[in-house]
């Protein structure tokens, strides 16, 4: 991948609202950043982050990764082709709104398929962030996954969790394992939804970079239930805030 390109990804466990904040720094960025080219991806099958960005989806990357094994079958074996074929149809599937363009990886692969399309595709998204100067991934599945289908490099590492005990301990381990995958120029943690913000301890993080401290939000959760966007939310509200400050402490905005 070249070096034009910013690439955030946020992981940590599930229910700690990276899909909130993915969609807050996304806002955040077409805010600052208003002649940059921005990409969103989602990389959780179950396709949270469209919802948060206010975006629809027509067609994911595994669909259009079918379609192309497809076409393999029936004789378009050129791997230059595929190439084309399937960056052609990424764009093609790319909705452009808002200032930002979104792609959603769809279903995870079936286990232990390691197949050509798989790299073809790999190649094709790294070709797709040249295109871009910001791409914001919410990762579900941790960074093995980010690092296997999606990049081979994440420039900033957001490391989100809440409170609990596990969600801490799982943050520890993507810290650890991202250092040998990701080789990521900026990591720190980002903890959300804290009930009582003063009374936090940074020590528990064991030496992570704490970015910000987002309290429970009322606003956030009404927001949500009522299906509207992190375009949506009023300027102040604590998701936001967190964002731009854990943005402002890795030195992207």
């Amino acid at each position: 991948m070249g070096d034009k390109a910013t690439v955030i990804a946020l992981s940590g466990k599930g229910g700690v609202g990276k899909t909130s904040l993915s969609a807050a720094i996304v806002r955040i960025l077409t805010e600052e950043k208003k002649d940059k080219k921005i990409l969103a991806i989602d990389a959780d099958p179950a396709i949270g982050l469209s919802v948060a960005l206010g975006v629809s989806v027509k067609e994911t990357l595994d669909d259009i990764r079918l379609q192309v094994a497809k076409d393999v079958t029936e004789g378009m074996s050129d791997t230059q082709d595929i190439l084309a074929e399937a960056k052609f149809r990424l764009f093609d599937v790319m909705n452009e709104e808002r200032g930002f363009a979104f792609l959603a990886i769809g279903r995870p692969e079936a286990a232990g398929c390691y197949c050509a399309i798989n790299t073809y595709l790999r190649q094709v998204i790294s070709m797709l962030a040249d295109e871009f100067d910001y791409v914001v991934i919410d990762g579900e599945a941790g960074i093995e996954q980010i690092n296997r289908r999606v990049m081979e490099k994440v420039t900033h590492l957001l490391l989100v969790s809440d409170q609990s005990r596990k969600g801490i301990e799982i943050i520890k381990t993507i810290d650890n394992v991202s250092k040998e995958l990701v080789m990521a120029e900026r990591s720190g943690a980002v903890l959300n939804r804290i009930l009582h913000p003063e009374t936090l301890d940074e020590k528990i993080l064991d030496g992570i970079e704490l970015l910000s401290v987002i309290g429970a939000d009322d606003v956030l959760v009404e927001n949500d239930i009522e299906g509207m966007s992190s375009f949506d939310l009023p300027e102040d509200a604590k998701i936001l805030q967190g964002a731009r400050e854990a943005l402002k402490k890795i030195g992207i905005i």
